[in-house]
């Protein structure tokens, strides 16, 4: 099959490469997909780049943990029903080497999701990270119905997902973003207001936009950049929900502020999502899907053989939407 792997961490142009490897065959339970598409996210490039020292100690990686293809075959277990399916896939490359960058993938059948006839390949490959986040974002902590949601960084990857799955479940949603583009991307998925982060003190325009109320959730991409302007605007006992802190990765916490607020902050990344909440976000979106109720954003669809230069559009950053790969 073709594939993409790397052998050693580095830049992507020097270490990924191109051209073939062994056909997987599906294990006992597993699925084998062919690929159509491979989404790149800012944990691939992590991972090629070595932040997690051990990744190739088994052998060369085959990168990414999202896509979409077809049903070619099934092991042990799984119903030939199967074959033939269109599916989207996600946590392909997660404790394990081979990911979706490949013309084949064998892979739990739990992984490879049925997808409807009316999403392309190319929404499939956002799904698994995007899509799944925001959606733990939005609903780890409860219904968001009557509620006041701010998203930061509303027209990211995350964030724009996110922005859908509060509006369409009836919460006032509030959004940052940094220009007007990106303002109105957020405006046409949902955000009754929008608040310019760039701005120094950004939560006092937050408070406005919401009647002088502070907000009762708040799903943040830059946890540590963010967190003193979080501070001046969330209720007592609001949870705020992040997935990046890119900026601070380090980040100090006023532990007596955050503890008379009563606040919880949560976490979140798909791996280590609870099966039960894994679930319900593929449930919300096969219903989304099959309604057409999710707008995507897919920002550049680069061929295999140029991987290279998708893992550095997600590294140069400001990418407005999903960064896909496409197999042949």
């Amino acid at each position: 099959m073709k594939a993409a792997w790397f052998e050693k961490f580095g830049a992507a142009a020097d270490v990924l490469k191109t051209g073939t490897k062994d056909d997987p065959r599906p294990g006992p339970g597993e699925v084998l997909v062919r690929m159509k598409t491979s989404g790149v996210n800012p944990s691939d490039v992590k991972k090629r780049a070595g932040s997690f020292s051990t990744l190739l100690d088994n052998g060369f990686v085959i990168p990414h943990s999202d896509g979409a293809g077809i049903v070619e075959a099934v092991g042990d277990g799984v119903s030939a029903k199967r074959v033939g399916e269109r599916v989207w896939v996600y946590q392909a490359q997660f404790a394990r080497r081979l990911g979706t960058a490949a013309e084949l993938l064998a892979i739990d059948g739990q992984r490879a999701v049925t997808m409807p006839d009316n999403a392309s390949f190319e929404v499939g490959a956002c799904l698994g990270i995007p899509a799944m986040t925001a959606h733990r974002c939005v609903f780890s902590d409860g219904p968001v119905k009557g509620r006041t949601v701010l998203v930061t960084g509303g027209a990211g990857r995350v964030g724009f997902y996110a922005i859908q799955w509060a509006s369409q479940n009836g919460a006032h949603v509030i959004a940052t973003a940094g220009n007007d583009d990106d303002a109105t991307a957020c405006t046409s998925v949902g955000a009754h207001a929008i608040v310019n982060h760039r701005k120094p003190g950004w939560s006092a325009a937050v408070l406005d936009a919401n009647n002088g109320k502070p907000v009762d959730r708040v799903v943040d991409v830059e946890f540590g950049a963010n967190l003193p302007e979080i501070l001046k605007l969330v209720a007592t006992g609001c949870v705020i929900t992040t997935y990046s802190s890119t900026q601070a990765p380090q980040p100090t916490l006023p532990f007596f502020q955050m503890m008379y607020l009563d606040l919880t902050v949560r976490f979140v990344i798909v791996y280590a999502m609870p099966e039960d909440a894994k679930q319900h976000a593929i449930r919300d979106i096969d219903s989304a899907l099959g309604g057409e109720r999710l707008v995507h954003r897919v920002a550049d669809v680069v061929p295999l053989d140029q991987i290279a230069k998708a893992h550095e559009l997600i590294e140069k950053g400001g990418v407005r939407g999903s960064v896909v790969v496409s197999i042949p």
